[in-house]
């Protein structure tokens, strides 16, 4: 079982991390390169597929994705690391919804997906094709690099423990986020202010928390939702770190 992210060779002389997260028109990558102990920031900018990003070069050492990796097998089943995080999010746990099972991803209407899960609604619909891409896109050979992270979860770890009371499209919510990020993440600040045109300010701000994920994947210090972590029948791992 794959515990850690592989170093692969590189010309380089330093690895790069990136938090990922779905936006409007393509994928947030917030990139940093790792030299040592040293991470150096990057600015963030937006690739049209998720394809692109994993096929990036100079390749990314670890990919900290906010997309669902692992499809369930069976429509309206819960994956564990799902039903994990939002008990671990306690008053923010309806940020973390129910990933899509493999059979809803072939409906071609909200009416189709409808009748194979009655309790999807049009948010969760609208959703759909981010997360049929990461889904289609992360196979199992993938998660050697690309590892599913929440940035709430990120964000709670950061709070030392305590989930951010305040809703991250609120101004007190994007402020406190704000803070801890400058406080746990050098540089950030300066990322912050240079915000991609169309992007905002919150999924910055997830995709920051997403990095801080993959600096502690890079560092072999995460927390998974689940362990042992499930598995579905494709072999892909369905698991969630923070």
């Amino acid at each position: 079982m794959q515990s850690g992210p592989v170093r692969q060779r590189s010309s380089l002389p330093y690895q790069i991390l990136a938090g990922v997260e779905p936006v409007r028109g393509g994928w947030l990558v917030a990139p940093r390169n790792l030299q040592g102990i040293n991470l150096a920031p990057q600015p963030s900018y937006v690739l049209e597929s998720l394809a692109d990003v994993l096929d990036y070069r100079p390749s990314f050492t670890v990919v900290a994705l906010h997309a669902p990796v692992g499809a369930p097998d069976d429509a309206g089943e819960w994956r564990a690391a799902d039903l994990a995080a939002r008990e671990r999010l306690g008053r923010r746990r309806a940020t973390v919804v129910r990933a899509p099972s493999r059979v809803i991803l072939d409906a071609e209407t909200f009416e189709a997906a409808r009748q194979i899960d009655p309790s999807l609604d049009i948010v969760r619909w609208r959703s759909l094709a981010k997360a049929a891409e990461a889904i289609r896109e992360v196979q199992s050979w993938r998660q050697r690099v690309v590892w599913e992270v929440h940035p709430e979860l990120a964000m709670t770890q950061m709070n030392d423990g305590e989930p951010v009371p305040f809703g991250r499209r609120t101004q007190h919510g994007r402020r406190v986020r704000r803070e801890l990020l400058i406080d746990k993440l050098p540089g950030a600040d300066g990322v912050l202010e240079e915000r991609p045109r169309g992007v905002r300010e919150d999924k910055l701000i997830d995709a920051l928390a997403d990095l801080w994920t993959a600096r502690r994947i890079m560092a072999r210090a995460i927390t998974r939702m689940t362990d042992p972590p499930a598995w579905n029948d494709e072999g892909v791992r369905m698991d969630i770190v923070c």
